[in-house]
């Protein structure tokens, strides 16, 4: 089995399993704390179990990275989580917009990532809107697609005229608006993953994060998906984004067409 086909079948199972508790005060019952330190609403778990039955399924040792599972390792146990024989990891999170989702927002995503051990070794990407069944994908070297479509990034260089999405603290309020004044808008959409994609197709020309916290789990994906589509993914320092593949791994990055990198560098993270 392929792994855009894995991914569609991941995908397909999740859709299933959240259709009927979508927008509903069921959805959004916090049960537990997840791996990952946050609330692990109803929601969640539903779009996970869905997942790990197409993993379990599927046959191969994999180790999976997962929002609220953490690290699992399928068909194998934990211990044995540096056994050779383990194919890949897969990076996924279940549901990115969770908040989304709960509220019936239409704005919703699963993100999964194929690789080895690193952000620089992820080898394949696919992120689907959850409602609109939109769908991204990109193998490395292979290019980058929506719907099957080839996808390039926007040619816009002129920082007046910049959409860009960015996600910020209460505390950087400040950086926010020095931004604002300098683009022509910004967004927040509440689905990290599907805003990634949207700066590879061109919609966006920019994604920022202030907070410097991204989790790998949320951006593994979109960060190759904006590579293949012809655009750059740093640090916050202008460097290669590198991040370990496990569930407590965080980043800075920004992300954009590549044209406007450095001059968004500096004025988001220069002092």
């Amino acid at each position: 089995m392929d792994m855009l086909t894995l991914c569609e079948d991941i995908s397909s199972a999740i859709t299933d399993a959240i259709a009927p508790v979508i927008g509903t005060p069921e959805s959004g019952e916090e049960l537990y704390i997840g791996a990952d330190g946050t609330p692990t609403k109803k929601i969640d778990e539903v779009a996970e179990n869905a997942a790990l039955d197409v993993l379990i399924d599927d046959g191969r040792k994999i180790l999976l990275v997962s929002e609220e599972c953490g690290e699992k390792l399928i068909h194998g146990a934990r211990k044995d989580v540096d056994d050779k024989d383990i194919e890949f990891t897969l990076v996924l999170d279940p549901l990115d917009g969770t908040f989304n989702a709960v509220a019936g927002i239409p704005f919703y995503s699963v993100s999964i990532a194929v690789g080895d051990c690193d952000l620089s070794d992820i080898t394949s990407g696919f992120v689907q809107n959850l409602h609109s069944g939109e769908v991204y994908h990109a193998e490395v070297g292979k290019g980058a697609y929506r719907n099957n479509k080839r996808i390039s990034v926007s040619t816009n260089d002129d920082l007046q005229r910049l959409s860009v999405t960015a996600y910020a603290y209460r505390t950087d309020s400040t950086k926010v608006a020095d931004l604002g004044k300098t683009v022509r808008r910004i967004r927040v959409l509440g689905s990290s993953s599907l805003e990634l994609c949207y700066v590879a197709a061109g919609v966006l020309d920019a994604f920022v994060d202030f907070r410097r916290s991204l989790r790998v789990i949320d951006i593994a994906a979109g960060k190759l998906i904006i590579e293949e589509s012809g655009g750059s993914v740093t640090d916050a320092a202008g460097m290669p984004l590198r991040g370990e593949l496990s569930i407590t791994s965080r980043v800075n990055m920004l992300a954009s067409n590549g044209l406007v990198h450095k001059r968004l560098l500096d004025l988001t993270f220069g002092e």
